[in-house]
C-alpha cells in the first residue's frame, strides 16, 4: 500500500500504533502522546508542551505569491496554535531549514524577521535549530511550551454528549485565500487583504486558550486541516458524533462577498483558518461570551453516535451535501497552498 493510498491520519494512526507499544515504562511521566495538538508530560512538577510542524515550497506555499517575511511568520504561527489549542503558553522554539545554496541571505533574514516579529507578540524566544543544503525551502519548527496543570490540558478526547459546539471566528478566509493567489484572481482591494491576511498572517488564539481553561472548557483543537475534518478528529478521540448546523458557521465577509454559494464550503472543509474549536455545554457557553474579547459561535451540538460522524443540516434538519473532506497532505494534488 502507498501512502498515498492510506492518507496521512491513517499513517499516523499506525505509525502511533507501533510507538505506542514500545512505550513502556519510559512513558510514566507522559501525559498526552501521539494523537492530539501537542505532546505533553510532567517534568519536576510542571506541565511541558511541545509540537512541531513543517512547511515545504509548493506545498504549502508558494514564493511567487507570497514574501519572505510571511512565510516566517506562518511558520511560527502554525505551531503557536497547536499550544493554543491546548490552553498552554508558548515559550520556545526551534528552527530548522533546508535552503538552495543560491538562496539569498537577506531572503533568508526577512524569513526570520517575519518568525522575530510573531514570537515577540507572545514572549516566545528562537533558542536553536539547524541549517542544511535542499533542493527546495523547507521550515521546520518546533516549539516548546507549559501548563498549569495537567487538569487544566485541553484535549481531543475530553468532549460530551449533550455540549455545544462552537468556534472564536469567521472561517473560510485562509482556503479562499489559497484561491485567488493560486489562481489569480482579482478582488477589491480590502478583500483582497484580508484573504491575504488570513491565510499568511493568522495569529494564534493564545489568549483564548488559556481563557477557555480558566472557564472550565475541556475539549479543544484548532482548525487546521478544515471545520468538518477537524471536529471528526475530536468526534474520533471522544468517541461522540457531532452535528452542525450550517446557517449557524460563521463565513467570513470578504468570503462571502466574493465566493458566493462555495462560501460556506470553504468555511466547512478549506482549513487553515487556526480558530479555535471546543466543546462546552451551555452555561459554560454563556460564561466564556463574557469574558471573551472576541465574539463566540455556537454551532452545533456533540451527539451519541457509535460511527463517530460529523452530522452539518440545513435550517430544516435535512443533510447538507459538501464535495470536499478537508485537507489530507497525501490525497491531494501537490502545490495547492
Amino acid at each position: 500500500m502507498k501512502v498515498s493510498e492510506l492518507g496521512e491520519f491513517g499513517l499516523i494512526d499506525r505509525l502511533a500504533e507501533m510507538v505506542n507499544s514500545t512505550r513502556g515504562e519510559q512513558g510514566s511521566n507522559l501525559i498526552i502522546g501521539i494523537g492530539d495538538d501537542t505532546a505533553a508530560w510532567q517534568c519536576d512538577g510542571a506541565v511541558q508542551l511541545a509540537t512541531v510542524d513543517s512547511l515545504v515550497e509548493d506545498v504549502h506555499f508558494s514564493l511567487i505569491t507570497a514574501s519572505w517575511e510571511e512565510v516566517g511568520w506562518k511558520s511560527l504561527a502554525v505551531n503557536l496554535s497547536d499550544i493554543a489549542a491546548m490552553g498552554g503558553q508558548p515559550e520556545y522554539a526551534l528552527v530548522s531549514l533546508g535552503l538552495p545554496g543560491d538562496t539569498d541571505v537577506e531572503d533568508v533574514t526577512s524569513l526570520y524577521q517575519g518568525m522575530i516579529s510573531l514570537a515577540g507578540e507572545f514572549q516566545v524566544r528562537i533558542v536553536g535549530g539547524n541549517i542544511v543544503s535542499a533542493p527546495q525551502l523547507v521550515i521546520n519548527v518546533t516549539v516548546f511550551g507549559s501548563a498549569i496543570s495537567r487538569d487544566s490540558l485541553l484535549t481531543r478526547s475530553a468532549a460530551c454528549t449533550g455540549e455545544k459546539v462552537a468556534v472564536t471566528g469567521p472561517l473560510g478566509a485562509a482556503a479562499a485565500g489559497v484561491e485567488m493567489l493560486g489562481k489569480g484572481q482579482k478582488f477589491e482591494p480590502q478583500v483582497t487583504a484580508a484573504l491575504r491576511k488570513a491565510l499568511l498572517r493568522p495569529v494564534p488564539r493564545v489568549p483564548e486558550g488559556q481563557l477557555l481553561v480558566e472557564n472550565g472548557v475541556k475539549a479543544a483543537i484548532d482548525i487546521s486541516d478544515g471545520l468538518i475534518a477537524d471536529l471528526q478528529h475530536i468526534c474520533q478521540a471522544s468517541r461522540v458524533g457531532a452535528r452542525i448546523e450550517a446557517d449557524l458557521v460563521p463565513v467570513a465577509p470578504a468570503v462571502k462577498s466574493s465566493f458566493g454559494e462555495r462560501a460556506l464550503e470553504l468555511a466547512l472543509t478549506g482549513g487553515e483558518d487556526y480558530e479555535l474549536l471546543f466543546t462546552a455545554s451551555t452555561g459554560y457557553m454563556e460564561k466564556i461570551s463574557k469574558t471573551f474579547s472576541c465574539p463566540i459561535y455556537v454551532i452545533g451540538e456533540v451527539i451519541s453516535d457509535d460511527k463517530r460522524r460529523v452530522q452539518v443540516v440545513d435550517s430544516s434538519g435535512n443533510p447538507v451535501s459538501l464535495s470536499g473532506k478537508g485537507w489530507d497532505h497525501f490525497r491531494v494534488e501537490r502545490g495547492r497552498r
